[in-house]
């Protein structure tokens, strides 16, 4: 019997690159690359942590390049980019006292992961757990649209505020996209929340400007109704705002990250881990599996669960569930997928199959707001596997 669940209300929650949380994950994201510059087998696990006027970093990084690379400097590009870069905002990147409490990986660790590095049988997972992979074809990027539509607004505000559009955005934000499904498909938007720091200016004048940023994004996915509501800057008044107001850490926004709460969550954050490090490599493997999967007609929506223990190359288990869209049974997906002839979850197979070490046109630090999934400027959002898996299962129309 099918598991999807018809005529309800889903809301997802994006944060915009202000965020005092995403402006960790950015900067931690950025010191990754920095060390994957250097020495593409580094050993990454670096914490951020922002409060008023502090910034600290944290962790373990193993890097034959480590005495090249300024941290503190790292930071305070970061923060000056994402615009907190002027004395009215309170935090800056001219103002903050930095702490670094960085050293290197535990041997404990490393063994069984950097012994077997780059072997496929013998390169074991970084970590223990279980991460999960999920695709839809209710949006043009394989994404649910509750959070697909809230990095979209987010992206848009972040625009037109780096161009100067609207003078008066500072770089705190939030959104929210609530979409009512009628027979498990998106019907229309019932509500849209935006929260936007702003210069001291007319409430009325903020959200006037804001509904009709909100509209040039969303009109053009026809699910707007003149009943949608709109909730811009609900409590008033957003000026103070950042890390100035609250406190943010690495790492704590998994949900904005990945799918918006659909679908299951293994408990890892991605930002500042290298990709030795399942909780991310293999959460982008996964995604990359069940997004092909859906692309090739072989199911509507598709989750992907794979578990791993630390020090050991193959996965403990490869779990796959369609909702009862699929066109073949779940167990013929995952049986190609435990084969390892299409989609190899070893971890050292996974990393060279995305080339998670050698980053061309792409960064971390570029997947850490936004979503890590939805934009094909990552390697785990190429739609690679197509042709293989419409073979595979004798799949000649293109859904």
């Amino acid at each position: 019997m099918s598991k999807l669940k018809y005529d309800h209300v889903f809301t997802s929650e994006a944060v915009g690159s202000g965020h005092p949380d995403k402006v960790c994950d950015q900067v931690s994201d950025a010191v990754l690359d920095a060390c994957l510059a250097a020495d593409k087998d580094s050993r990454v696990a670096c914490e951020t942590l922002v409060a008023h006027d502090l910034l600290i970093n944290a962790g373990e990084i193993t890097c034959k390049g480590m005495d090249q690379i300024n941290t503190e400097n790292i930071a305070r590009d970061i923060v000056r980019d994402i615009g907190y870069d002027c004395e009215d905002l309170l935090f800056w990147d001219q103002s903050f006292e930095y702490m670094s409490k960085i050293h290197e990986q535990s041997p404990d660790i490393s063994m069984g992961v950097t012994e077997g590095m780059g072997l496929y049988e013998d390169q074991g997972a970084g970590d223990q757990g279980m991460m999960f992979g999920y695709a839809t074809n209710e949006t043009p990027e394989f994404m649910p649209a509750p959070i697909a539509y809230s990095h979209r607004l987010l992206q848009y505000l972040d625009t037109v505020r780096k161009e100067g559009k609207l003078s008066y955005l500072r770089p705190d934000s939030k959104s929210q996209v609530s979409i009512k499904y009628v027979n498990g498909k998106p019907d229309h938007i019932t509500t849209v929340v935006v929260s936007q720091q702003t210069d001291d200016v007319p409430l009325e004048k903020v959200r006037n400007d804001i509904v009709d940023l909100v509209n040039d994004v969303l009109e053009p996915t026809g699910l707007l109704r003149s009943d949608t509501e709109y909730f811009i800057n609900p409590t008033g008044s957003f000026v103070l705002g950042g890390p100035y107001a609250d406190a943010g850490l690495t790492g704590r926004k998994i949900i904005v990250d990945t799918y918006g709460g659909v679908g299951s969550h293994g408990g890892g954050a991605f930002s500042g881990k290298d990709p030795s490090k399942v909780d991310r490599s293999a959460a982008y493997y996964a995604r990359h599996a069940a997004k092909n999967i859906v692309a090739a007609g072989l199911a509507d929506k598709c989750e992907i669960q794979v578990a791993y223990a630390i020090g050991v190359a193959k996965p403990l288990s490869i779990n796959v569930d369609t909702y009862g869209t699929g066109v073949v049974e779940d167990q013929e997906i995952q049986d190609v997928l435990e084969s390892g002839e299409i989609f190899d979850f070893r971890p050292a197979a996974l990393i060279d199959d995305l080339e998670l070490l050698n980053p061309k046109g792409w960064s971390y630090r570029e997947a850490s707001t936004y979503g890590h999934f939805g934009r094909d400027i990552f390697p785990w959002e190429q739609l690679d596997k197509v042709d293989s898996l419409r073979e595979k299962f004798n799949l000649n129309v293109v859904k």
